[in-house]
């Protein structure tokens, strides 16, 4: 977008994406994003959109907005399946997918899920303190998706080093962090393509087994589209429920009224989990692509441009959502976009907010008091909202 001299934008530097003070605490800078204009400069040349009318509509036509491949390169070769398939094909991805997900489907693992918890407790409370992520947050959502994908747990390590390859890769300019996202990328290929000829000859009860005998439009799944699942759901599965589960914490550790009033009322867990998603938004953005030269809000946006949806700034817009700038744990209804909106919408969203009412639950039950270990900077990465060390003490906090 071109940027006049007496435009507000003018004065912005989209390289504050990147501030990790923006990150930490990302409210008043979507704020600032919003009192630019509904649609602001973002990096690399792309356009962020940051109003909430504006993020709806982008999120609801993908026609104009598509989430295909260029929409973000993450050194993959295939479209992750189905999040960089746009309609009408998208929708038969969906008719597979969704009923695996669905909360039928994420009832019948709670029990398990809810021992998983209790074993990851049991492994620190005596000790009165833990580092959140690598001893809560990591793991928990780690285990589930390994089983569930029928992954050994000794491959953990191996799992997340791949993952933060792809998410958080390394490098020192643009050429060398894409070379090694593409080396990272291969490795998931090669893991998942093994993975899947073991299942042709043994069969199990787990994800891979179901996608080599499942059917879309009558046909089997290719293998290209099996792997397009794996490494959407490796992304997914082992990022986003994590980074939810600190953002949430360490918000509650820092805000003893609200964790008070959860310890208190436990039955206020749903909407609190719904209002943090909103506050917090773990994940502030996704990526699309313009498929056709169009306008939205005044600004030109040429077809081939990559756009930021801002879903942190749309979930803080006060013009659209009253009392925005306030957390209510209680607010009802909460029409938040952390999930994302339309036909993209986050597949994993029922699984995700099963892991976190129990993890609430469970962990309030236990540990009622406690606290970010006194003296600790938290530093927040950009765009997917990661705490690089989140120490929690339990108890009192100290007068």
């Amino acid at each position: 977008m071109s940027v006049s001299s007496d435009s507000p934008a003018a004065d912005f530097d989209p390289q504050e994406y990147l501030d990790p003070a923006n990150s930490a605490n990302p409210q008043p800078f979507w704020g600032r994003l919003r009192s630019i204009g509904p649609v602001v400069p973002g990096l690399f040349g792309q356009v962020q959109v940051v109003g909430r009318p504006e993020v709806e509509f982008a999120l609801q036509n993908p026609q104009i907005f598509s989430s295909a491949m260029d929409a973000v390169d993450l050194g993959q070769k295939r479209p992750l399946i189905p999040l960089q398939v746009d309609p009408p094909d998208h929708v038969k991805y969906r008719r597979l997918l969704d009923p695996i997900f669905a909360p039928r489907e994420m009832a019948r693992i709670e029990g398990d899920v809810t021992e998983l918890v209790n074993n990851l407790i049991d492994s620190f409370i005596d000790r009165g303190e833990c580092e959140f992520g690598n001893e809560f947050a990591i793991p928990l959502p780690s285990a589930v998706f390994l089983k569930m994908m029928g992954m050994p747990i000794s491959d953990l390590e191996m799992f997340l080093q791949m993952k933060d390859g792809i998410i958080r890769p390394q490098g020192a300019d643009l050429d060398e962090i894409r070379d090694n996202q593409r080396g990272w990328a291969g490795r998931i290929d090669d893991y998942f393509s093994s993975a899947l000829k073991e299942r042709e000859q043994d069969r199990r009860d787990d994800l891979l087994s179901r996608f080599l005998d499942a059917e879309v439009a009558g046909e089997k799944l290719s293998e290209d589209e099996i792997l397009g699942m794996c490494f959407l759901l490796l992304l997914a599965g082992l990022d986003t429920v994590t980074d939810t589960l600190e953002c949430d914490f360490a918000y509650l550790a820092q805000h003893d009224d609200a964790r008070r009033a959860i310890v208190d009322n436990p039955e206020l867990i749903p909407s609190a989990i719904e209002e943090l998603l909103r506050w917090e938004t773990p994940v502030t953005a996704l990526g699309r692509v313009a498929a056709v030269d169009t306008e939205l809000a005044g600004c030109p946006i040429a077809k081939g441009t990559k756009v930021g949806i801002s879903l942190g700034a749309a979930n803080t817009d006060h013009d659209a959502i009253p009392g925005a700038d306030e957390v209510d744990l209680a607010r009802n209804p909460n029409r938040h976009l952390a999930f994302g909106g339309g036909v993209h919408r986050c597949l994993g969203s029922h699984l995700a907010r099963m892991e976190l009412r129990v993890a609430l639950r469970e962990w309030h039950r236990r540990i009622p008091e406690y606290h970010v270990a006194p003296g600790t900077n938290l530093v927040y990465t950009p765009g997917l909202r990661q705490i690089e060390q989140l120490p929690l003490v339990f108890g009192s906090r100290p007068s």
